[in-house]
């Protein structure tokens, strides 16, 4: 049996220095004052971040996999797998078209574009032509259609988190079915746990690396100033997330019994990874692991955080809101009640339709502008250059959106441990990343 490694024989020994967000929030402040200072040579550090993102997405299908398909082998009941997925899925509805509301409502009181007076005719819209494009390919049915992998080497080839995870759920289901007699199936998988999880605790030595490179690179190009020219719509953007995080998941938490700021100490070497790379895919394995050392059931976090990446998009929801508002203000677009009420809806599907895509974010707000004609889509042109700022509070928003769930979900089903949760909030676990103990076979 290969036990964790227990709180008691890290505390106290480790220099600060060691922690993994130390090491990381230095490595962030260095990229930033390497990009203002030095931007050539900040620009050609890109590789460093690319390099590291690219190392996580390798280990994310298996940590998937075995972490979906050994959770649902062992539940006794089947039947609470639907529960789990259903008790999901209402909690992402209504929480994604919470955010889209609160963006709507912010955006109409502080009006962040209004006074800029802009023709659109007068933009550059070459740029954004490509973002259009993605989002015209982009359809809530062609999306669903593609959940379902060509084939199994496929989907994991691919890397594509929907696809995995729909496999592992029908071959955990089919594993589960199999009885006694998949049983060497399963074991085999439990003890293929222990050297992937040791995988993720190698490659996040790595993070602070990545991390200075991500950063370096994205102010090296785009540069502090270009913060200065649209600060108010980004400082909106900020302080929107913040308000959700605080106030209306921070309800959430302490109406299930926690606090929603113990929650962020928690995960806060991820949310820091997150920060520096602004992706949210390079601390998945590791928010999967400490949510589940959290005391929430491996069945329960395997099918909540995976789902959560594509349908559980807190952060993106309001800044779809949010910038299409601000472009219908900056190029004096009237909007009715009734436009605005159009806005919100198709937001709700395409943020579903692009999801899972690669600068998803952007797309989406094409996806939804081309289907809201009232608002010019050349708009986009605006905020092209501030986007990158923004992605870092997207994907912070929507990890910690994701976290809360798994915590809620979990507790809903009665499969949280409420002794080990305690103690992850009072932060008396280890912060390392741990590798689940290998149960022996009856």
């Amino acid at each position: 049996m290969i036990a964790p490694i227990t709180a008691a024989e890290t505390r106290g020994k480790v220099p600060f220095y060691r922690h993994l967000y130390v090491q990381v929030l230095t490595a962030i402040a260095a990229g930033i004052l390497l990009g203002h200072f030095y931007p050539q040579i900040g620009t050609s550090l890109q590789p460093l971040g690319d390099a590291f993102i690219k190392l996580v997405r390798m280990v994310i299908a298996p940590v998937i996999f075995l972490t979906v398909a050994t959770g649902i082998a062992g539940m006794a009941d089947l039947k609470k797998f639907g529960r789990v997925v259903g008790k999901s899925f209402i909690y992402f509805l209504v929480f994604s078209t919470l955010a889209l509301i609160v963006g709507l409502i912010v955006s109409n009181v502080v009006q962040p574009g209004a006074g800029m007076h802009i023709n659109p005719a007068t933009l550059d819209t070459k740029a954004v032509n490509n973002y259009a494009a993605q989002a015209h390919d982009a359809s809530v049915v062609g999306f669903l259609m593609n959940i379902i992998p060509d084939t199994i080497v496929g989907a994991f080839a691919k890397g594509d988190i929907l696809q995995v995870l729909f496999f592992s759920v029908v071959f955990g289901i089919a594993l589960g079915a199999a009885g006694e007699r998949g049983r060497p199936v399963l074991d085999f998988l439990q003890a293929l746990t222990t050297p992937i999880f040791r995988m993720v605790a190698l490659l996040m030595k790595f993070a602070p690396i990545g991390a200075f490179g991500a950063m370096a690179f994205t102010i090296g190009k785009y540069g502090i100033g270009t913060i200065a020219n649209l600060a108010l719509l980004i400082g909106t953007f900020y302080a929107t997330s913040l308000i959700f995080v605080l106030v209306v998941l921070g309800a959430v938490a302490r109406y299930n019994g926690f606090s929603i700021l113990a929650l962020i100490r928690y995960i806060k070497e991820e949310l820091l990874l997150v920060l520096g790379t602004s992706s949210s895919e390079a601390a998945l394995p590791g928010l999967m692991n400490k949510m589940e050392r959290a005391g929430c059931k491996r069945s329960v976090v395997g099918l909540v955080i995976p789902t959560g990446y594509s349908f559980n998009l807190d952060g993106t929801n309001i800044y779809m809101t949010l910038a299409a508002l601000f472009i219908a203000q900056a190029t004096d677009t009237p909007l009715s009640l009734a436009d605005q009420i159009l806005l919100l809806l198709v937001a709700m599907l395409s943020s579903k339709g692009a999801a899972g895509i690669t600068g998803a974010g952007f797309i989406t707000l094409a996806a939804t502008l081309a289907v809201v004609p009232s608002v010019p889509i050349a708009g986009m042109a605006l905020i092209l250059g501030i986007d990158r700022f923004m992605s870092e509070c997207r994907a912070l928003t929507n990890f910690v959106g994701n976290a809360v769930a798994t915590v809620v979900v979990a507790r809903w089903e009665n499969e949280l441990d409420q002794t080990k949760f305690a103690a992850a909030m009072a932060g008396q676990l280890s912060e390392d990343i741990e590798v689940p103990a290998l149960q022996p076979a009856e």
